[in-house]
């Protein structure tokens, strides 16, 4: 007896996408340099992550997937270029990897704090595929410049996209 019926094509993987980190967040920093990461974005950064010098004198949360892919593609071009040298060097000097506690807290190095100028309040938010942590003066001074400029370049930042 012969099946008459084609094999089934094998089913796709799905394409995983990485978390998607929305929001604005205002925890404390404790004394010991603890800081609860906000429950919607620790189950996304999931169980270890990379914290790293970010730009504008943040500090980069990426999960431990993004931050590897982030690197990797840095390393691609460093060779040949000085720039992505330097920028790799101290970009991944200034990395550590965290592991929550059962709190969901993580320790913020006094390297890392002393370059973001961290001191008790400080703000998280989300950018896509990784979270800043920002001396909450500092981001509420970055947040009034930038806004006044948001409308005039979204024509630049989006020009295809319709809201």
């Amino acid at each position: 007896m012969v099946d008459s019926e084609p094999a089934a094509a094998p089913a796709e993987a799905p394409i995983e996408l990485p978390p998607l980190l929305l929001g604005t967040y205002t925890p404390k920093i404790d004394a010991k340099g603890r800081l609860a990461l906000p429950a919607k974005l620790r189950s996304q950064l999931g169980h270890g992550l990379v914290m790293a010098r970010g730009q504008e004198r943040c500090i980069y949360l990426l999960p431990y997937s993004e931050f590897r892919r982030v690197a990797a593609q840095i390393q691609r071009t460093s060779l040949g270029n000085k720039a992505a040298r330097d920028y790799l060097r101290v970009f991944l000097s200034g990395a550590v990897d965290q592991e929550p506690d059962k709190q969901g807290r993580v320790v913020i190095p006094p390297m890392l704090r002393d370059y973001a100028g961290l001191g008790t309040d400080v703000v998280v938010i989300g950018v896509g595929t990784r979270a800043e942590i920002w001396n909450k003066d500092a981001w509420e001074a970055y947040l009034t410049e930038q806004e006044q400029g948001y409308a005039d370049i979204a024509d630049d930042v989006l020009p295809a996209m319709e809201f």
